[in-house]
């Protein structure tokens, strides 16, 4: 990981590391993979359910350096999906969740949907295959 994307991105890895540990505190694993780090288990089914911009939830977030999943099959799966997220974070760095966000209010407004018509979305379809 190269240091000068890593710090551009902290903002968003630190908001990732608290849920991490809460991760840990309740159960949950973490390990690095490949520079990033990924919990799941613990609290993270309960707080991934309840995000706002996916109906029922999301299964696997990305917050800078850091992926939250609801377990470990879901990591494996959608690895190289949150991988394009973590680029997105090297680029936009503390501006991804705000531009994120506003773009969803956006679409929404707008009558589409704040996550699957997200361009950020889109990217990282596109990259993951």
């Amino acid at each position: 990981m190269r240091l000068l994307p890593a710090i551009w991105a902290f903002p968003a890895t630190a908001i990732g590391l608290v849920l991490a540990t809460l991760a840990i505190a309740a159960g949950g694993r973490i390990r690095a993979v490949d520079g990033v780090i990924e919990a799941h288990g613990g609290v993270l089914p309960w707080i991934l359910r309840r995000l706002p911009l996916v109906k029922g939830g999301a299964s696997a977030v990305t917050l800078g350096h850091v992926v939250l999943a609801t377990d470990r099959t879901t990591l494996d799966r959608t690895r190289r999906h949150e991988r394009a997220h973590v680029r997105q974070y090297q680029r936009w760095g503390p501006f991804l969740i705000p531009a994120y966000l506003l773009v969803g209010l956006w679409l929404t407004l707008r009558g589409r949907d704040a996550y699957f018509d997200n361009p950020f979305e889109q990217d990282a379809r596109r990259k993951s295959g």
